[in-house]
Parts: C-alpha cells; sequence; structure tokens
C-alpha cells in the first residue's frame, strides 16, 4: 500500500483516512480508493449492463424519418436497443458535434447516419467519433441524378474519416450491419 507523505504524524502518513478526517481503519486497509488506470475503469464501465442504446439513428430532416424508421425496425426486431435523433450538419454543426463526442460516453457503439442531397452528416458525425459510422443516402425531390449526389458523399470520404455506406434508400441495411458490428 503507498504511503501518503503530506506532513503530520506518522499516524497520519500511515493512514489516508487519519489525514481526510475519517474514522482511522483496521490496519492494512484504506477507506480511500486507490487510482486506476483509464484502461482498467473503460474495462470496468464496458462490463456493466446498462439499458442504454447501443445504436445511434440520426437524420438530417424531420421527412428522411419514415425511410430511417426501417431502421429502427430492423434493430427492434433484433432486440438492440437504439435512439433516433433529427440534427443538420449544415443548421446545427454544434449539436451534431455534440452528439458525436458523447456517443460513446452515453453507451452507444454504433452510429447510422443517413442524409440526402449533399449528404454530410455521415462524415460530420466520423468527424467527431471513433465509432464506426455507417452513412444512409437517402433520395429525394431535391437529389442530383436520382441520389447519385448523396451515394458520392458518403462513399468519397478523405483517408482518416472512415464512414461505411449501405444502399440508396437502404436504412434496414444499415441496422444489419449495426449488428453484425456489435456481434464482432
Amino acid at each position: 500500500m503507498d504511503q501518503l507523505r503530506v506532513g503530520g504524524s506518522d499516524r497520519e502518513q500511515q493512514d489516508p483516512s487519519a489525514q481526510e478526517g475519517r474514522p482511522a481503519s483496521a490496519p492494512g486497509i484504506s477507506l480511500v480508493p486507490e487510482l486506476m488506470e483509464e484502461a482498467e475503469v473503460q474495462a470496468q464501465l464496458d462490463d456493466i449492463d446498462v439499458d442504454a442504446p447501443r445504436v445511434g439513428i440520426v437524420m438530417g430532416s424531420k421527412s428522411d424519418m419514415e425511410k430511417m424508421e426501417q431502421a429502427a425496425r430492423e434493430l427492434e426486431d433484433r432486440g438492440i436497443l437504439h435512439e433516433m435523433r433529427v440534427m443538420s450538419a449544415h443548421r446545427e454543426p454544434d449539436v451534431v458535434a455534440e452528439y458525436s463526442k458523447n456517443a460513446r460516453m452515453r453507451g452507444l457503439r454504433v452510429i447510422i447516419a443517413g442524409a440526402g442531397i449533399s449528404a454530410a452528416l455521415p462524415g460530420a458525425v466520423a468527424a467527431h467519433t471513433d465509432l464506426p459510422v455507417i452513412g444512409v443516402p437517402l433520395s429525394g425531390r431535391l437529389s442530383a441524378a436520382g441520389g447519385l449526389d448523396a451515394i458520392l458523399s458518403i462513399v468519397q470520404m478523405p483517408p482518416g474519416v472512415p464512414v461505411a455506406c449501405v444502399g440508396l434508400d437502404n436504412p434496414r441495411n444499415a441496422a444489419i450491419l449495426a449488428a453484425q458490428i456489435l456481434r464482432a
């Protein structure tokens, strides 16, 4: 056991509880927890089974909700907890960044991001997290070439910012891929 070397009597140096004004413990027992390495803390947190969502489903617009609900239904059928949020990479970049940075801490292990037109959301999410991100290109009335713009925006990510990409308007495949990632 490490001894506290702050000052005071020998008793205080040997028993941290005396230094902190707590009742003295039995010899060799400290009421002060020992510091753990970050990896040890993370390992213990990973072992805790909580009812936190494991997959985040995000989309750039409320109009994408109907399509992205296919991913939610697939995850529900597989018994995988998830959450759904609407956030725009263009109109709410700070919200996207904050969501992505805190995703792992909140229990998420995979993020599915659906977006159309310029489809910046999957890349914006991936830029702020080390979690796997699955992009779902979505077509719509403003899409160019039937959704080709969204596909190219998701698959053409720069080196170091990976985003998996499923087929156009296929959030169900994204959910299946997320389930496979969770099992790996």
